[in-house]
């Protein structure tokens, strides 16, 4: 330290979603910054998760060798993504959904305020790069590409979360393309309401009776929007594909 100076290192914000890529890009942040940069890992803890999400972040956690950090919203103690619905009648529409919005952003802009990183860290990997640069674009540019940088795809990001000894989280072995919500009702696809209709047929019929009694139409067959009680078991849509939809501190869908 020079006389009359401190030195204060920047802090880098790594946004942990319980998916492997996350997982990676914290483990890549931690090896190449974590010796001149404040690293925190944190997650957006959110009820609707697959129960096997936090063994897989005490998993990542240990393997990291420091505490992943909690950011939520104070007006959804519950972190629910249901009550959410509930308490503003609205489940999803063409600009996002508003779980994403309270739960995930809301969430991420309050610990921001009170912490005020330099950097921050998404799981965008080397085969989402157009993804992350539209993020940059329309969302903030200080954004480090740790995953891209390296060219490691979503593919590797398995792989290397395997070779750590670490199970995937469970939601993944069940045919789901990600980690985020059981039932997300940013899904428009005919496919993915029928694989949670068979999978999770309890959360399939919450979505079910909470989205008819708030009037939202969740699911697209044959070019119509439909309520899910009035999809048939039969009906398929495209296949179903990794990070068609997802859940971050943004919200985004794709053509399902």
């Amino acid at each position: 330290m020079v006389l009359g100076y401190s030195f204060t290192m920047e802090t880098i914000a790594v946004w942990f979603s319980c998916g492997a890529a996350s997982a990676v890009a914290a483990f890549k942040t931690i090896e190449k910054y974590g010796h001149s940069h404040n690293v925190r890992i944190i997650n957006n803890p959110v009820a609707e998760e697959d129960p096997d999400n936090h063994r897989f972040l005490l998993d990542v956690q240990q393997w990291l060798g420091k505490e992943i950090e909690f950011a939520t919203n104070s007006k959804y103690p519950s972190c629910s993504c249901v009550d959410v619905w509930a308490d503003r009648r609205f489940m999803s529409g063409p600009m996002g959904a508003p779980c994403t919005m309270e739960l995930k952003k809301k969430a991420r802009q309050d610990w921001e305020k009170e912490h005020k990183p330099d950097w921050h860290v998404l799981g965008f990997t080397y085969d989402e790069k157009n993804r992350h640069e539209r993020f940059v674009m329309t969302e903030r540019d200080n954004v480090l590409p740790v995953l891209i940088d390296e060219k490691i795809t979503k593919q590797q990001c398995f792989q290397i979360i395997a070779s750590a000894g670490i199970a995937l989280p469970s939601i993944y072995l069940r045919g789901y393309p990600n980690a985020n919500c059981i039932g997300c009702v940013k899904a428009t696809s005919a496919t993915y309401w029928n694989h949670v209709r068979k999978q999770d047929p309890e959360v399939f019929r919450q979505r079910a009776e909470q989205s008819r009694e708030i009037g939202c139409k969740l699911v697209r067959w044959k070019g119509k929007r439909m309520f899910l009680d009035e999809l048939p078991e039969e009906a398929k849509g495209r296949k179903m594909k990794g990070m068609d939809f997802e859940c971050g501190i943004f919200c985004e869908e794709r053509s399902l």
